[in-house]
C-alpha cells in the first residue's frame, strides 16, 4: 500500500551524509541529490542519516535543509525527513496556531492514525513545543469546533476488533435522532465520533445505513457551507474509508485557479509510507487520470521531484 521505494541495497549511513553534505557545498544546492537520498528512504532510516548526520558534523540536518532550500520544496523534504510522529506534531501545532473551520490536519491526525500513533504524535507534541496537543487546540480552536476537537486529540481509542451489535445499532438510532433535530454539536455526537473504537464506528455506520437506507453522511450534508458539518464529514470518512478521503483533499488541491501546495504536501509527505497507493488507485478511479500525471502537470522542478519520488514515480 506504500509507495515509497526503497533500494534493495542502502549505502552505510555514513556514506549517505557524505553525499548530502556535499548536496549543500558550492554555489547551489544539488536538490536532485537530495531527492535521490532523502525520498528513498524509510523512517529508521532517515533517523539514522539525522542522528549520525548531527554526530558527525555538529549541526541538525534539518537546519541545513532548512538553510540550504526554500519554499515548496523546502517543505515537502523537511516535513518527509521528520519521524512521523514529529510531523504530525508539527502540522498538528501549525494548524492549531492559525486554525480556521476548513482545516483538516487535526482531524487526519485524530482519525487516520492508530491510537498508538496519535500518542506518539501527542509525545512528540510535548517535547518539541513544551506544552499538550490539547492545550493548544483548547487555546485557538472557538465554540463547537473546540468541543468536538479536543476531546477527538485527546483520544486514546480501542484498537481491537471486538464490535458490541446492539451498541451499534442504538447508538446508531442516537445519531440519526441528534441529526434530525439539527442538535450537530450535541454531547452524544461528540461522545460516540470521540471515545469509539474504529470498529466499532464502522458497525455504527453500517447501522445507521441499514436502519435508515442511506449513509449518515447524506444527512450531514443539510447545508453544504457549513464548516461543522463539514468537519462531521470529515471525521467520519476518514474513519470509514481513508483513501476515498484522501482522495478527496488532493482532488480539491489540485483543482481550482491554483494548486494548494499545503494540503499536497500533507497527504503526500504523510501516507507515503502507509496507504499512498490507495490513494493513487482512488484517484485513478475518480478522475480517470493517474496521479503522478496530475501532481506533474501542477508543480515544478525540485517541488515535482520530490512528490514524484514519493509517488513512485520518477
Amino acid at each position: 500500500m506504500a509507495t515509497l521505494t526503497v533500494p534493495a541495497t542502502i549505502p552505510p549511513v555514513e556514506e549517505d551524509c557524505e553525499q548530502l553534505r556535499k548536496a549543500f557545498k558550492g554555489w547551489g544546492t544539488n536538490e536532485k541529490l537530495i531527492v535521490s537520498i532523502l525520498a528513498h528512504r524509510d523512517a529508521a532510516q532517515r533517523r539514522a542519516i539525522r542522528r549520525w548526520y548531527a554526530d558527525a558534523y555538529g549541526e541538525e540536518l534539518l537546519r541545513a535543509l532548512s538553510d540550504e532550500n526554500h519554499g515548496k520544496f523546502e517543505r515537502a523534504v523537511i516535513l518527509w525527513t521528520l519521524d512521523p510522529a514529529e510531523r504530525d506534531a508539527v502540522l498538528a501545532n501549525e494548524e492549531a496556531k492559525k486554525w480556521h473551520p476548513g482545516g483538516r490536519a487535526l482531524v487526519e491526525i485524530a482519525c487516520a492514525r492508530t491510537p498508538a500513533q496519535l500518542f506518539d504524535t501527542r509525545q512528540a507534541y510535548h517535547d518539541r513545543f513544551k506544552r499538550s496537543l490539547e492545550e493548544d487546540v483548547a487555546a485557538h480552536v472557538t465554540g463547537d469546533f473546540r468541543k468536538l476537537l479536543v476531546p477527538l486529540v485527546s483520544a486514546y481509542r480501542y484498537d481491537g476488533p471486538e464490535v458490541n451489535t446492539s451498541v451499534a445499532h442504538s447508538e446508531a438510532k442516537i445519531l440519526h435522532e441528534k441529526i434530525h433535530k439539527k442538535a450537530y454539536s450535541d454531547d452524544e455526537i461528540i461522545r460516540i465520533l470521540t471515545t469509539r473504537s474504529k470498529t466499532q464506528l464502522l458497525a455504527t455506520f453500517n447501522s445507521y445505513n441499514d436502519q435508515f437506507s442511506h449513509p449518515i453522511n447524506k444527512d450531514l450534508k443539510d447545508d453544504p457551507k457549513d464548516e461543522f458539518l463539514a468537519t462531521l464529514r470529515a471525521i467520519i470518512r476518514c474513519f470509514a474509508c481513508p483513501d476515498r478521503y484522501f482522495e478527496k483533499v488532493i482532488r480539491l488541491a489540485l483543482g481550482g485557479m491554483g494548486t494548494d501546495e499545503n494540503s499536497l504536501t500533507r497527504v503526500i509527505t504523510t501516507r507515503a509510507e502507509v496507504d499512498l497507493k490507495l490513494i493513487m488507485e482512488a484517484y485513478q478511479k475518480r478522475n480517470s487520470v493517474p496521479l503522478e500525471k496530475a501532481v506533474s502537470k501542477d508543480t515544478t522542478r525540485d517541488y515535482e521531484d520530490m512528490l514524484l519520488a514519493l509517488l513512485g514515480a520518477e
